[in-house]
């Protein structure tokens, strides 16, 4: 039943910015989202982890993107963003949305968006 959707993914040229965002559906009042976080995948390239953030509000990035981007869980419940700032021709990939929870008294289980293309080019 729970289903992520991903949007603002685009063309954007080096050095520009894009802000990502996610919105869960299906979720109860009683769904708890443990971990929040983005993963991106290029062609030939193995999915790898972009940035998170916990229930305890620690967040987590990968070395190539510190200081460029930025998660933060949104007003809404079962929402996350990224901001995107210095975009470069390597940040190119499938940004995919993931959320690690359940409701209360069950086990966490992962959710995965369908993705979003981001294209960084001139």
């Amino acid at each position: 039943q729970v289903q992520l959707v991903e949007s603002g993914g685009g063309l954007v040229q080096p050095g520009g910015s894009l802000r990502l965002s996610c919105a869960a559906s299906g979720i109860g009042s009683f769904f708890i989202s443990n971990v929040m976080g983005w993963y991106r995948q290029a062609p030939g390239n193995q999915r790898e982890l972009v940035a998170s953030s916990t229930m305890a509000g620690s967040t987590n990035y990968a070395d190539s993107v510190k200081g460029r981007f930025t998660i933060s869980r949104g007003d809404a419940r079962g929402t996350v963003r990224l901001q995107m700032n210095d975009l470069k021709p390597e940040d190119t990939a499938v940004y995919y949305c993931n959320v690690r929870g359940g409701n209360i008294g069950r086990s966490a289980m992962d959710y995965w968006g369908k993705g979003t293309l981001v294209t960084v080019s001139s």
